[in-house]
């Protein structure tokens, strides 16, 4: 890893999605452990993410009240905002370290950024922790922990592949060899400006 990313190369950030994980409610419970800078927003991704899980899982009742869900999903409408936002912000930090960079002719074009693929690593480091509690089961039959070993395995192998790919384009953006841009994600649905049943009411009241 180049001294540019020395610090974010994606064993770090696989250890320290790891050191998470296994903590329960910490999402909820712990203050942020980085008061600024590129990992304070990596920490504020991961923390959305695992708040999504949450309440992705709890969208899926059918033992409560209507209202309940719906209060699931405005909550998961908020948390993917801001996980989004926590990307762009990863992608500005690690972008300004090599803002003296200026990419070779024919240089690589990426089109996952950075922060986008940091994003899948706390992702898939929820599903492997939670695959794995289904592997582990002793209240499940054989068909269940095997099949869910199987798909463990496979989550290992796509997360592996995905920490080799980070520091890749790392490596190579450092050396001018390899670029990404930010793509605003711009979620229309949550601006009342853009969502027409939002000002369309507006307008109409």
């Amino acid at each position: 890893m180049s001294e540019t990313f020395a610090d974010v190369g994606a064993a770090a950030v696989c250890a320290f999605h790891d050191s998470r994980v296994g903590l329960p409610q910490w999402a909820v419970t712990m203050a942020p452990s980085f008061a600024e800078g590129v990992w304070h927003s990596i920490e504020a991704n991961h923390r959305f993410n695992t708040l999504l899980w949450d309440e992705e899982d709890q969208a899926r009742r059918r033992d409560v009240a209507d209202s309940a869900i719906a209060a699931n999903k405005r909550a998961i409408d908020g948390y993917n905002q801001k996980r989004n936002d926590a990307i762009e912000r990863i992608d500005e930090a690690l972008l300004a370290r090599l803002a003296a960079v200026t990419p070779r002719a024919g240089a690589w074009h990426n089109s996952e950024t950075a922060g986008a693929m940091i994003d899948r690593l706390s992702i898939l480091a929820l599903k492997v922790f939670h695959m794995r509690a289904q592997a582990e089961r002793t209240d499940a039959d054989a068909d269940h922990v095997a099949s869910c070993g199987e798909k463990l395995a496979r989550l290992i192998v796509q997360r592996n592949d995905l920490a080799r790919c980070l520091d890749t384009l790392l490596v190579a953006a450092a050396r001018g060899d390899a670029f990404w841009r930010i793509y605003r994600q711009f979620k229309m649905y949550n601006d009342p400006a853009l969502n027409p049943y939002l000002y369309a009411k507006r307008a109409g009241s």
